[in-house]
């Protein structure tokens, strides 16, 4: 997790490419951000609201964001997130490892890169789909030749190539509540102690903002990140059962 000295110092950033963008008139950019640094810009949102600021990390189901201060218009003119996506797939697929996030994410972290040149990773197909800043990729395409044991080639891509087949899918869980640690314990199948102690260890993010508090409600349409488990979208309370139980609607993205 990033350190209070770290986080201090992305606080200060915020603040400078905020005053930037509004004294300059230009659109300034952070790199990609995780959650716990998220945190920090809504903590400071309202303040920096002057600046106009907006989050993006490549497509609506991304977790790292990048936030962008300046507004069309503010400026008068419009500037699109600095990020691109890469596909990295192996040469022969036939002889190839079976690899996950885990392994795209040391491959390219090998490669001497900051984490915050890198957005969401995600695999499909043993195919790995990489969001990162359009300053970083022709770096990585040209260096990045093997995830793992895997020798692998790494070329742009359009959103739609990765994502044409991904889509939100409904499910249904019954539940004695709206808490988000009840939720979180019943769409994961944790018992209500592994749950809480997700709160305790700060991995629970609702809106990307930090929830310590595990016995908070959950509204519709709220975003729940969980560090290691995944993120979903909370779609309400469908109705109450005979027993005095909650059926619940959660919506996840699925690969097709």
């Amino acid at each position: 997790m990033e350190s209070e000295k770290e986080l201090r110092q992305l606080q200060r950033r915020l603040q400078e490419l905020a005053e930037k963008s509004s004294r300059q008139n230009v659109y300034t950019f952070t790199g990609f951000l995780g959650m716990a640094e998220q945190d920090v810009f809504h903590q400071a949102e309202e303040e920096l609201s002057y600046a106009h600021p907006m989050l993006f990390g490549g497509s609506e189901q991304a977790e790292r964001l990048i936030v962008r201060f300046g507004s069309p218009d503010e400026l008068g003119y419009e500037e699109k997130f600095p990020i691109v996506l890469l596909k990295i797939e192996p040469l022969m697929q036939k002889y190839a490892d079976a690899l996950g996030h885990r392994d795209f994410l040391g491959a390219l972290m090998n490669l001497g890169i900051e984490r915050s040149t890198l957005g969401d990773i995600f695999v499909k197909n043993n195919i790995g789909y990489l969001f990162c800043l359009d300053s970083i990729a022709d770096f990585i395409i040209e260096e990045l030749g093997k995830v793992r044991h895997t020798d692998v080639k790494c070329r742009r891509a359009e959103v739609s190539e990765a994502l044409e087949r991904q889509e939100k899918v409904r499910q249904h869980l019954t539940v004695s509540s709206e808490r988000a640690d009840v939720i979180i314990a019943g769409l994961y199948h944790l018992s209500r102690t592994q749950s809480m102690e997700l709160f305790r260890a700060q991995k629970v993010f609702v809106n990307g903002r930090l929830c310590e508090n595990n016995s908070y409600l959950l509204k519709k349409d709220d975003t729940v990140s969980v560090r290691g488990k995944g993120k979903f979208f909370y779609d309400g309370m469908e109705r109450e059962t005979k027993k005095g139980k909650l059926s619940v609607g959660i919506l996840l993205y699925e690969n097709k």
